[in-house]
């Protein structure tokens, strides 16, 4: 016997900001969760399973419109169609609350209530499934200290929405711990609502199968579902179903031994092809490309970030425009000589650090130093004031963080500098 255990789908969510991401392959990102979907039903008929479990989130929200719920019938009647039964769990996003359209579901598709736990029985399989859907987007009570008891003989799943206790990453919904699991005599606990994928058990199975579709550099790497075996003497394996179309990738590109900004440059091309050759799969890659290491060029790179994306973005076009796309680009570099290096030198460069030291102390010269940015940037042509994080921060009168990010890379830039002339 196998059946697919996933959650947290999101049908349609929306990509919020896309539009600000230049070349972003919108159609792509706004259709993946979709096709994801699609990839899962095909998945479980070629695969013949004996059901599915859909543990919550399978929407994202009220839909703006039908075509949400009609993609979903269209798949679920591929399904009764194959004769494989879908047993669905209401979460935060798709609770009662939270739902204002509804359409007519297959006769395939069993719910959990949300009133009270409740058993969907499969007596040709012998087995149980136990559940309840949110009622309230913030349920907030333990909803698995209610299950029943198992049923005795038979192969018994626990279905439920929830961040058990330690994920401080996402809303503490239906809190329980993985003891209490443990304890009620379940074989298998399918959960949903926490996106990463996670086995938290094995004796019984506690698992997190994460969400199908990645849908933002946060929940980056392979998405997808698990697909679990059991034979008489019970559950034999909890295998990974990737079933993703496009992913996300953090790659860190370490430019130590960069002296300038095309040195960068060309680093970072070799790891976004070293990134390319290193996919078995075919699907496009979003990523975000983050600069690290302490580095001669670490003062060049200051306040280059929208420069430097335009760079990478033409390397990834080069290397392969359909596949590659970058996200955003990320400076967190430090300078090769550190503060103890700088003061150990007993000179003006030290002098200098010393004084930049002190200037957070000086409020009058921060509030003084505050006025004189926000006059620049009043001049400042309006892509460049939305191109540069900083410039939010000045008009806002916040200019700490920035006297602290400009200190290093100036003191790096002037030793840079002070070397190539022949200095001491």
């Amino acid at each position: 016997m196998k059946f697919i255990h996933t959650a947290d789908i999101h049908l349609d969510s929306p990509l919020c900001g896309l539009a600000s991401y230049q070349n972003a392959p919108a159609q792509a990102l706004r259709g993946a969760s979709r096709e994801a979907f699609t990839r899962l039903i095909d998945a479980a008929i070629d695969e013949a399973v004996d059901f599915m479990v859909i543990a919550g989130d399978l929407y994202d929200g009220n839909w703006r419109d039908y075509n949400t719920g009609h993609f979903f019938v269209r798949e679920m009647g591929r399904l009764n169609q194959a004769g494989i039964p879908v047993y669905l769990l209401y979460g935060n996003h798709d609770a009662e609350s939270e739902m204002t359209r509804r359409l007519t579901l297959p006769a395939n598709v069993h719910l959990f209530d949300s009133r009270k736990p409740v058993t969907h029985k499969l007596d040709a399989l012998r087995v149980a499934l136990h559940g309840r859907s949110f009622k309230e987007a913030a349920t907030m009570e333990n909803l698995a200290a209610g299950y029943p008891a198992p049923v005795s003989g038979w192969l018994n799943i626990g279905v439920l929405h929830t961040a058990l206790e330690g994920y401080a990453a996402h809303a503490r919904y239906a809190p329980c711990s993985v003891q209490e699991l443990q304890a009620k005599g379940y074989d298998y606990w399918a959960l949903g609502h926490v996106h990463e994928h996670a086995v938290l058990s094995e004796a019984p199975w506690v698992v997190f199968p994460g969400n199908l579709q990645g849908r933002h550099i946060r929940e980056a790497g392979p998405r997808g579902a698990v697909l679990v075996t059991v034979s008489e003497a019970g559950i034999q394996s909890v295998e990974r179903l990737i079933v993703d179309v496009l992913r996300w990738e953090r790659l860190a590109v370490d430019v130590s031994a960069a002296a300038d900004l095309p040195a960068v440059l060309s680093l970072t091309g070799q790891a976004l092809e070293a990134l390319l050759l290193a996919q078995t799969g075919a699907w496009p890659l979003a990523v975000r490309v983050i600069l690290v290491g302490r580095t001669p060029a670490h003062g060049a790179l200051f306040g280059l970030e929208a420069q430097l994306r335009e760079e990478v973005l033409a390397q990834a076009a080069a290397l392969d425009s359909d596949r590659l796309w970058i996200e955003k680009l990320k400076i967190e570099t430090s300078p090769a000589l550190d503060a103890e290096q700088i003061a150990a030198r007993a000179d003006a460069i030290a002098d200098l650090q010393a004084l930049l030291a002190e200037v957070p102390q000086d409020a009058d010269f921060m509030r003084s130093l505050a006025e004189d940015l926000q006059q620049l940037t009043a001049k400042a042509p309006l892509e460049l004031i939305e191109a540069l994080p900083e410039f939010k921060a000045i008009r806002a009168g916040d200019v700490a963080d920035i006297v602290a990010a400009v200190a290093p890379a100036l003191l790096a830039q002037l030793a840079l500098a002070e070397q190539g002339q022949g200095g001491a």
